[in-house]
């Protein structure tokens, strides 16, 4: 039994080389496995903060392109010096950029305004006439350099003889009332005039044999603008929304019926500004019509390019030129063309920007009676459109 002692400490003395030649492994292995799990751990720290910087940067570049939606959102939540109360729509090359409705179609009944709804567009039923007049100047049907009493022989003024067509569109001809003398010597002044447009609504029935609201409610069709059509007395004008006058704090729903329009006023008036539409009938218009949808680029040419100055400031902070029913501002940072509108409870701006294929649109339902706030927020929304940078 002695024997065995040896072989004992023998075994004992293999067990603790072997315990030894473990350690040894294993302090090797965690030498060479720490150093990979650091760098793995190091790796994932970097991807991590690569990513929450990719991620910021991200964030960044975002606010950075988009620089005006937060400043509109904030804009039309404001309730100094007036509400806001209708949609904006701005888009660019086809692409929605801003979309929104604000406040009541029914301020009675709180039923929210949509972009669906219509509104009377008022003035800007203007570049409306002035395309259905070039469009008849492009079959040969009518010469701008014509005297009117060429297509309205009954007329009874003597200046019937020498204003043309063309003063007629771009505002120059002094017309201020279909009873009264020019206002000043033809060609020579700038003279807003809804009469004058009122003319031209005859001049192109005249042309075409047909009503005035029939004509133009088959362009309508003809481009898709399926929401859009002349405002007619005693018919059903679906999807119109109510039209609210504010004075004074005062707000009145504007009842069609009291205004006093007879058949024959209306009919007068709606060349001028008597249509209705919605913000994405509008785009289509204003994509179409400056993009050669609607004209001969020769023809459209003529309607944007004038030298007869417009001292209304909605459109512009300076003076702008006033071509045929529109506002063009020739100045930094691009030209853009469009126009304003107000009445009857409505009030509106819509401009394009044809280098940017950039199209602004805002419609409002309340009309405040103040004229120094009425475009209070078409001004404001223009202003951050144009230094923003959709414009870059």
């Amino acid at each position: 039994m002695k024997r065995r002692a040896p072989k004992a400490c023998h075994l004992q003395a293999a067990n603790h080389q072997t315990v030894i030649n473990t350690r040894h492994k294993f302090n090797t292995f965690m030498k060479h496995n720490i150093r990979f799990y650091s760098l793995l751990l190091a790796l994932i720290i970097t991807g991590c903060k690569s990513n929450d910087k990719n991620n910021i940067d991200s964030k960044s570049d975002k606010e950075q392109i988009d620089d005006y939606s937060a400043k509109i959102d904030s804009l039309i939540q404001t309730t100094s010096p007036r509400k806001f109360n209708g949609v904006v729509l701005i888009t660019q090359d086809g692409k929605t950029m801003y979309s929104k409705a604000y406040g009541y179609s029914n301020i009675e009944n709180k039923k929210p305004i949509t972009l669906k709804d219509n509104f009377r567009i008022q003035s800007n039923s203007k570049q409306i006439t002035a395309v259905l007049t070039l469009r008849e100047v492009e079959k040969g049907k009518i010469d701008l350099d014509n005297p009117i009493r060429v297509y309205l022989p009954d007329l009874k003024q003597s200046w019937a003889d020498t204003v043309t067509v063309h003063h007629l569109l771009n505002m120059s001809s002094g017309v201020v009332d279909i009873e009264e003398p020019l206002a000043f010597e033809l060609g020579t002044d700038f003279h807003y005039s809804n009469p004058a447009y009122g003319l031209l609504g005859k001049i192109i029935e005249t042309s075409t044999g047909k009503h005035y609201t029939e004509v133009a409610n088959t362009l309508f069709r003809e481009l898709g603008m399926d929401n859009t059509h002349c405002y007619e007395m005693g018919k059903t004008n679906a999807g119109l929304t109510n039209g609210y006058w504010i004075s004074n704090g005062e707000l009145e729903v504007v009842k069609f019926d009291s205004l006093n329009f007879t058949e024959e006023s209306w009919a007068n008036f709606i060349p001028a500004g008597g249509i209705i539409s919605n913000p994405h009938d509008l785009n289509v218009w204003d994509t179409k019509l400056h993009n050669g949808g609607i004209l001969k680029p020769e023809t459209y040419n003529i309607m944007v390019n004038s030298e007869v100055v417009d001292l209304d400031y909605t459109f512009s902070d300076k003076a702008s030129n006033y071509g045929y029913g529109v506002n063009i501002n020739e100045g930094e940072p691009s030209k853009y063309i469009g126009h304003a509108g107000r009445g009857i409870g409505f009030v509106n701006l819509k401009f394009y920007v044809p280098d940017k294929k950039l199209d602004v649109i805002i419609l409002e339902n309340i009309h405040n009676r103040d004229v120094d706030i009425v475009y209070h927020f078409e001004k404001k929304i223009r202003e951050i459109v144009l230094n923003s940078n959709l414009m870059k």
